[in-house]
């Protein structure tokens, strides 16, 4: 999935793979064990989420608040002000609009402490599937938006067994989601750079032609409403001269605004946010 070279960009004093590994290690079972995670692609709505989160009170109704004591109306008035009723508009479901959402904002659905239920309340159940991607040998639990619409995909890592404690989102492959401050697949270094409102430092390629950031360097990437961090990966123009490419070393840290680096046009390819 092309993660691991990607998140040593995450400014978290960690690398990726040690950090999933933290991750992976709260989902284990202390004492209790969890209940067995379904995988199966073909689930449905109501076995998506946890058992715990499903048993969540729905907030209490919201009483009006009272009013001054006014004289009663007279029959005139009184059918003034209240005409026949007419029938009653069918009011759309929001959850049509709420699912052709494609922005990331470090809260709601996407801030630290939300769960997969906030996610199916916003986008809808039925557009997500539950499954685990396998890290140093343990399961970590992976919430997939839009499975099978390349363009909507979006993967939600969790911290907890229960589908809770947003870790890391994903934006890869045809994604056309944006992330904070307009972070998108394809951007160039000069757009990167109008986001940042300054150059930044990046890594050069490694042996799969990926290329990380390294240090926004004070820009505005490098602190996002809501707390959390952009890693970013970026992948040479494929017309690009091999040789071009390869003295762009992963062992050395280029300036974005390098004329060597941007010769070989790389855009960004990955896209993670994590807390």
């Amino acid at each position: 999935m092309g993660r691991i070279g990607t998140a040593s960009s995450f400014a978290l004093g960690l690398t990726f793979a040690a950090a999933l590994a933290i991750a992976a290690a709260a989902q284990q079972p202390r004492g209790i064990a969890a209940p067995a995670v379904q995988s199966d692609p073909n689930l449905q709505p109501e076995d998506q989420l946890a058992p715990s989160q499903m048993k969540q009170a729905l907030p209490a109704p919201v009483s009006e608040p009272s009013g001054t004591a006014n004289p009663a109306p007279s029959a005139a008035q009184h059918a003034a002000a209240n005409p026949p009723a007419q029938p009653a508009a069918s009011v759309p479901k929001p959850a049509g609009v709420a699912a052709a959402r494609t922005v990331i904002a470090c809260s709601g659905p996407f801030a630290r402490d939300s769960g997969m239920l906030a996610l199916a309340m916003v986008f809808g159940s039925g557009n997500m599937i539950f499954t685990e991607e396998k890290v140093q040998g343990v399961d970590v639990g992976v919430t997939v938006l839009y499975p099978k619409d390349p363009k909507r995909r979006l993967e939600v890592w969790w911290q907890n067994p229960n589908r809770t404690g947003l870790y890391l989102i994903d934006i890869a492959g045809k994604s056309i989601w944006t992330g904070p401050e307009g972070l998108r697949l394809g951007l160039t270094l000069q757009e990167l750079e109008k986001l940042n409102h300054k150059p930044f430092k990046l890594k050069g390629f490694d042996k799969d032609h990926v290329a990380t950031i390294s240090d926004w360097d004070g820009g505005a990437l490098a602190n996002l409403p809501g707390g959390c961090k952009s890693g970013v990966s970026l992948r040479p123009d494929p017309k690009a001269a091999a040789d071009a490419v390869g003295a762009l070393s992963a062992e050395q840290e280029f300036s974005s605004n390098d004329p060597a680096l941007r010769a070989v046009k790389p855009t960004v390819s990955e896209i993670l946010i994590g807390y």
